[in-house]
């Protein structure tokens, strides 16, 4: 039976919420050099508890998605095209800013500007705009049913072409020609040692799949409503998802740095399973306890708190403070570098351990700012 339309589905305010929460944890250790692996990333094939964070979040953008469409197909066209477009350009020059912040850095004793020539052009945020911006255009003009069709049918092509060029391969850095030659290699990331953007535009193709996907299972729960029937359909969906995704990763492997298709396939099926347990624990069962709270703070203000998370730190570079003699130099550390270090780095042995512990501090802290904008009423939407 289908539900009211309008149902509020607090579960997905709190899955919205959680994958905030984790996308801070996995991008605010401590330091780099001390993680525990499921908080890595996988280094090219793979996947990691840090690597569903992401595609997590692009299909709670899909779902999310599918209780907002609808409205704006009553407002019209013009009014979806200005909205899209507009939220579009402020999440992606948002991401581009916050490459480029502080704008300045030391070079020795002195602060010099960092040049645009050096400034690197995508990251999350980017991909997360032109995804939503290409989701939303496929569902609003060829509704569910094409968008869902065309979905697979860029899984099957894109899979084809990694396999056809051997991308599981680290070396042959798939797509890292095209996104040098319309972004400049100056303009792409060297984590890696080499220029390769993982957050580049050929592979940025399926990240579109992965919203059209969580928009899919977002219609679906809308129209089925808070029931047994609904759950159970989801997860039968999620666990034969994550099958296939599993299959499919024996000859096409999972990897976010190219997202694969095996990879969209498998993360989507476990975000429904997982949703799916959130919808019978909280709507079906009624437990709201400190949890989901928690999490549900955090999804009041997604984007803001995500951008702020990594606001705060890079700004926090323009200010140094003395950490010793190392090397016959003086080391300098950032605020929260010198909180890590002085206070907590000590506390442990394993410095796995206190890298965590940075992270989660780090998180109660962008929580307490989310718990008082909402206390306040202030809700920051693109």
């Amino acid at each position: 039976m289908a539900s009211n339309t309008k149902e509020r589905f607090y579960s997905l305010d709190v899955f919205r919420g959680m994958t905030v929460a984790l996308m801070i944890l996995v991008n605010n250790p401590g330091t780099w050099d001390a993680i525990y692996t499921p908080l890595e990333h996988a280094k090219w094939n793979g996947c990691t508890a840090a690597d569903l964070v992401f595609p997590f979040f692009l299909f709670a953008v899909g779902n999310a998605m599918a209780f907002v469409i609808p409205a704006m197909e009553k407002a019209g066209t013009a009014f979806f095209l200005r909205k899209i477009l507009k939220r579009f350009c402020i999440i992606f020059l948002i991401g581009l800013t916050l490459n480029w912040l502080p704008f300045f850095k030391w070079e020795d004793d002195h602060l010099i500007f960092m040049k645009w020539e050096n400034v690197r052009i995508m990251g999350v945020l980017q991909r997360i705009a032109i995804a939503n911006l290409f989701a939303a255009l496929l569902i609003y003009f060829l509704k569910i049913r094409w968008a869902a069709i065309i979905s697979v049918l860029i899984l099957i092509i894109y899979s084809g072409i990694t396999i056809y060029f051997h991308a599981h391969i680290p070396e042959n850095r798939f797509g890292a020609a095209v996104d040098a030659a319309i972004l400049g290699e100056s303009h792409m990331y060297k984590g890696l040692g080499y220029a390769f953007d993982p957050e580049g535009l050929v592979t940025g193709i399926t990240p579109i799949v992965q919203i059209v996907f969580g928009y899919v299972a977002g219609w679906y729960i809308r129209k089925m409503g808070k029931n047994m029937r609904m759950i159970s359909g989801l997860w039968i969906a999620g666990i034969a998802a994550m099958v296939l995704g599993y299959a499919w990763n024996l000859f096409s492997p999972m990897s976010k740095n190219i997202w694969s298709s095996s990879y969209v396939v498998f993360t989507t099926g476990f975000a429904m399973v997982i949703i799916g347990l959130l919808v019978y624990l909280i709507e079906i069962l009624g437990i709201k306890g400190f949890l989901a709270k928690f999490f549900d703070t955090f999804g009041k203000n997604p984007l803001f708190i995500f951008v702020l998370s990594g606001f705060l730190p890079r700004v926090l570079r323009l200010f140094r403070i003395e950490g010793g003699i190392e090397d016959g130099k003086m080391k300098y550390y950032t605020p929260f570098e010198a909180l890590y270090h002085h206070f907590i780095q000590p506390l442990f042995v394993d410095e796995r351990n206190a890298s965590l512990l940075y992270a989660v501090l780090f998180i109660l802290f962008m929580w307490a700012i989310a718990w008082w904008m909402d206390k306040k009423k202030i809700y920051v939407k693109v």
